[in-house]
């Protein structure tokens, strides 16, 4: 295929060109190429690519910033997508949007599954799903995949937070232990999803690393498998005052994938232990 990713030089779109590009032809788009909240030139540009299809990785993922200053939020994540779908619907080419475990408000007691009903807390979580039902309103041809708790080589990330504040000799570290969800390397997302769109099974994923912990026990894995000796203490979400409400539950059931037969990805701990040894 002939595939154009948008974000191409953010942590995950890296990810996707490196994954994507033994098998296929790929344009990678970054904000340096084209706006995106320019509709005229978005249009023009992925009407110039060509691409058979379009992956949709470049947000304004800055969740506190977001919740201050919502209106950049929606001209990007929003009306942003919407530009692209329109692109990518003027020459009938599928897409593939990126989302988030933030769509839900994380009261569920269980992991989310694909069809669960949307209800976010925060701007960010809004501005996503906004671009969610925008994409599928727009686009007969399209996959809406949620993730969570992204960490790669190619971008900040928790993991590299985690070790530059064990390194400065912070002791001890006071890291939120009411907020769970799967921590997801994404460069196992980005194989996984070149798996999922070279089989053309259009609709709603959830794809995350199997397994799930709390922030407090991902942080404790992170110095444990970097070999530093560090105190961590768990706090509640109040301890830690944020301008953003962030969802308690951030499990998502990868059960799509289940139904389809295709295999899930790899526990979470395994892909942080290669992470930290690369």
């Amino acid at each position: 295929m002939r595939i154009a990713v948008t974000g191409a030089t953010g942590m995950l779109g890296h990810d996707l060109v490196e994954s994507l590009s033994p098998r296929h032809t790929v344009i990678g788009f970054s904000s340096a190429d084209f706006d995106i909240t320019d509709i005229d030139k978005t249009l023009a540009m992925v009407a110039d690519a060509r691409p058979d299809l379009l992956i949709h990785s470049a947000a304004n993922a800055n969740v506190d910033g977001c919740e201050l200053n919502p209106e950049p939020a929606y001209q990007v994540n929003s009306l942003g997508t919407r530009n692209v779908a329109l692109a990518c619907a003027k020459i009938q080419a599928a897409m593939v949007y990126i989302s988030t475990d933030y769509v839900f408000n994380g009261q569920k007691s269980g992991p989310y599954v694909e069809w669960d009903t949307p209800n976010p807390l925060n701007i960010y979580g809004r501005s996503k799903w906004w671009g969610e039902q925008l994409v599928t309103g727009l686009l007969t041809r399209f996959y809406i995949v949620r993730s969570s708790w992204l960490y790669g080589k190619n971008g900040g990330n928790f993991v590299d937070a985690i070790r530059r504040a064990a390194q400065s000799g912070r002791n001890p570290l006071r890291v939120v232990q009411d907020q769970v969800g799967s921590p997801t390397l994404t460069s196992d997302l980005a194989e996984k999803l070149a798996e999922v769109i070279e089989k053309e099974r259009y609709g709603t994923y959830h794809i995350t690393n199997s397994g799930h912990c709390s922030w407090f026990e991902f942080a404790q894995r992170i110095v444990e498998l970097a070999g530093m000796t560090v105190d961590i203490q768990p706090i509640k979400s109040y301890e830690y005052p944020t301008p953003t409400a962030r969802p308690s539950n951030s499990v998502l059931r990868n059960y799509v994938l289940e139904l389809e037969r295709i295999a899930l990805l790899r526990p979470w701990h395994e892909a942080l232990a290669q992470f930290i040894r690369s």
